[in-house]
């Protein structure tokens, strides 16, 4: 079986191809990887501290230490992935399928989320558990072991949603950041209430606040004057709102809220497009993917509260199970603004809740260390289709590592990989990287090129 055979090559031949010597090639990665990460913490982590409104003494004492912490994670694991790459060649004489990627990758991964914080250690664990997910179905399909279905991430958007939402409505269902991001989305309104039946009393209305004359303020002003009359039901919470202005105003609020957050991630590249190409500016803010995050988010609000008020008025009663059909219903959203990657997040952070529910129970079992070793496991996949099949790892994950390593993840030698049957040099354009047949262990496979360059057949 090709799982099973050992290609006699060195690890120079296959994977550090741009230099002989392991230790050079570890400390090549470990430097780029440290440069690459330092970049890439230091803003996230001002830009963190600023929108948190730390205080001075955060960035006298903490900022520096947190964002070399993260730095070193980041560096370690992708430094040791090239040590252990090396070492387990060695010690096995050759390479197997398995050692190529995953089992060099799996002792890196692990040792280096333990040098991360424990606070940011879930966060890690479920964007890589996310991720790790994602491959494991793409090589699955690769391998006709199963069949995509049309709309999956649709589908799939829509089970995690009707869940959360259920969770959200329920006693004690969500805690934390998962239960303020659902409150911030959808709104206050519908914090829960616990099948409450209708009755002819009424609270009285909310004070309203003193506001600034702001351009939010004004369009709230002018959707009430607009649905200023209408049907509410007794049981709904939106005491200042009728039925119909009440989705219109939760469409129109994270629409906008959808719309910013769209153009504020094309901010770095129209930054630099502003000199060389002013006239791709206008792009920024009339962009089909900003408006398309907008109606997502705008819709399924929409829908959401749409749907809650319909069942109110059908069932004369306001009721958690409620949020089941109204999330169902709210998950359609995402035919506008399809995306895996976000139906992926949010059902690995479903199985998270429940597993922790699970826990709170007695019904499921406590496994210390479980985030590290998922954490591990799960990169040490990524990692292993990084090296055999890109075609089947999520493009952006494959452009970070590229980056992080500045371009030497391309350059292993993927054609001799090919032998394992997993098409590992297919999106590499027939690469053959130029060796130096001094330091080959299979000579006959090199071939002497025009101008004296040696290059491995």
């Amino acid at each position: 079986m090709a799982a099973l055979s050992k290609i006699p090559h060195n690890c120079y031949e296959i994977g550090h191809t741009w230099s002989p010597s392991c230790v050079q090639s570890a400390a090549d990665v470990t430097r780029s990887a440290l440069e690459v990460s330092f970049k890439i913490y230091a803003p996230l982590y001002l830009i963190a501290a600023v929108l948190r409104r730390r205080k001075k003494d955060y960035y006298l004492k903490r900022l520096i230490p947190e964002i070399f912490w993260s730095t070193s994670f980041l560096t370690t694991n992708g430094g040791l992935f090239i040590v252990f790459f090396c070492i387990l060649r060695r010690l096995l004489g050759g390479f197997y399928s398995w050692s190529v990627g995953f089992g060099s990758a799996l002792p890196a991964s692990y040792i280096a989320i333990l040098l991360e914080r424990k606070s940011r250690r879930g966060l890690l664990t479920i964007y890589m558990a996310n991720l790790a997910t994602e491959t494991l179905f793409r090589m699955a399909v690769t391998r006709g072991v199963v069949k995509p279905i049309k709309h999956g991430e649709v589908l799939l958007f829509c089970i995690t949603s009707s869940l959360f939402m259920f969770f959200f409505r329920s006693k004690d269902g969500l805690k934390g950041f998962a239960f303020s991001a659902l409150k911030f989305i959808i709104g206050k309104e519908e914090i829960p209430t616990h099948s409450v039946l209708a009755d002819d009393s009424q609270p009285s209305a909310e004070r309203p606040d003193s506001r600034r004359k702001t351009l939010l303020s004004s369009t709230r002003k002018l959707l009430e004057s607009i649905c200023k009359r209408g049907p509410r039901h007794r049981c709904c919470k939106h005491y200042n709102d009728n039925c119909i202005s009440y989705c219109v105003k939760g469409f129109v609020r994270m629409f906008s809220v959808g719309y910013v957050i769209q153009c504020l991630l094309k901010v770095p590249s129209a930054f630099r497009q502003m000199f060389s190409k002013p006239s791709r500016l206008p792009s920024l803010f009339y962009n089909k993917e900003n408006f398309q995050l907008g109606v997502f988010l705008g819709s399924f609000v929409s829908i959401y509260k749409g749907t809650s008020c319909l069942l109110r008025w059908m069932r004369n009663i306001d009721d958690e199970l409620h949020a089941l059909i109204a999330g169902f219903l709210a998950g359609v959203s995402m035919f506008f603004y399809k995306s895996t990657t976000i139906s992926m997040y949010l059902f690995s952070k479903l199985v998270e809740t429940i597993y922790f529910k699970g826990i709170e129970a007695g019904r499921l079992p406590y496994i210390p260390h479980a985030d590290t070793i998922i954490y591990a496991v799960s990169t040490a996949i990524c990692f292993h289709a990084a090296v055999m099949e890109v075609q089947n790892l999520r493009p952006t994950y494959w452009k970070f590592l590229l980056r992080l390593t500045q371009g030497r993840f391309a350059l292993m030698n993927r054609q001799v990989l090919d032998m394992f049957g997993t098409q590992a040099s297919r999106d590499f354009k027939g690469f053959v990287p130029k060796l130096d047949p001094r330091y080959t262990t299979v000579p006959s496979k090199t071939v002497l090129l025009p101008g004296g360059d040696i290059q491995l057949g």
